[in-house]
């Protein structure tokens, strides 16, 4: 199969299936001469080949009053006759056996109940029933079968079905506005009660645990109100403690205490300086004397005078 004829095909499965509910397997309804077709062409077995024009599995069926009209054709139908007994008869409810043309426009009536696919190589019984709007319609041409497509009529019944349901039907409306009438009744007296002072809104008759609602609101069911989510802090367990800029000491908790039992903050340890102490400090002071003569004393002084002064201190 070609690919731009099986895309054809697969199109107009689609449109029956979406607007009037067909689904696989697909019902196919036979007639005695598109039996013959494929028994001429070699088209066998019969639902391997419709299968593959419609892309899906099929059940085939066939009417009583077909297999009765094979039989009057005598033995150049014999064949035919015998293949069309393996297929599943379909109900026709005729006592009298009729033709199969109009066995068939009775079987599919007018709304294709049973979601009929037709195979017939019958033109005028294929024009027939163009104007039912939910036929599809099957026929053979040589060795190949094909898919009738949808014809004016059928599409512009499906856009007519489209807009009937974007519109209320009269019972709708009846009902729409036998409520609308209801609604604005009660509205009405709740205004005229809350005029007097005996309304819902008064503050004295009023539970503890009710809303206030204006009259259209009351018909509205509580809508969900969900919890804001509001941003968080950090993870205390993944940010760093905070640096104390007072004494250390006491941010630890830690306390030392003297010779009196007084807490008292540790002390640092004096850093020692070389050097040679003055007279009368006891140790308290000391001074590096060349550090003096190169840094506060005047810079022209000679050794003598440098040794000469430590000399005195």
């Amino acid at each position: 199969m070609r690919f731009k004829k099986q895309k054809r095909h697969r199109k107009t499965v689609r449109f029956f299936s979406v607007n009037f509910g067909f689904r696989p397997p697909f019902k196919v309804l036979c007639d005695g001469t598109f039996v013959h077709h494929l028994l001429h062409n070699d088209l066998t077995p019969a639902d391997k080949a419709i299968s593959n024009c419609l892309s899906a599995p099929v059940m085939l069926f066939t009417t009583s009053c077909v297999l009765a009209e094979l039989k009057k054709l005598g033995a150049a139908q014999s064949a035919s006759c015998q293949a069309a007994r393996k297929l599943a008869v379909a109900r026709c409810d005729h006592e009298k056996k009729v033709c199969a043309d109009a066995c068939i426009e009775e079987v599919i009536g007018e709304n294709n109940i049973e979601h009929f696919f037709v195979a017939t190589q019958d033109a005028d019984l294929r024009k027939k029933l163009q104007k039912v709007p939910n036929v599809p319609l099957i026929f053979g041409l040589r060795n190949a079968l094909f898919v009738d497509q949808h014809s004016k009529f059928q599409k512009d019944f499906v856009k007519s079905s489209e807009e009937k349901r974007l519109h209320m039907t009269e019972k709708e409306f009846k009902a729409l506005e036998k409520r609308t009438t209801s609604v604005s009744a009660n509205v009405d007296e709740e205004d005229s009660a809350d005029e007097d002072g005996l309304g819902h809104h008064n503050p004295g008759l009023q539970p503890h645990n009710t809303r206030n609602y204006s009259g259209k609101e009351r018909d509205v069911k509580d809508r969900v109100r969900f919890k804001r989510k509001r941003a968080k802090g950090p993870n205390p367990l993944s940010v760093k403690k905070k640096k104390s800029r007072g004494n250390p000491n006491h941010a630890s908790g830690k306390e030392v205490k003297g010779d009196d039992g007084n807490a008292e903050s540790k002390r640092k340890r004096k850093r020692s300086r070389k050097g040679k102490t003055l007279a009368g400090t006891d140790g308290a002071v000391q001074i590096n004397v060349r550090m003096l003569a190169m840094f506060h004393v005047d810079p022209f002084w000679s050794d003598e005078d440098v040794n000469y002064l430590e000399k005195e201190l």
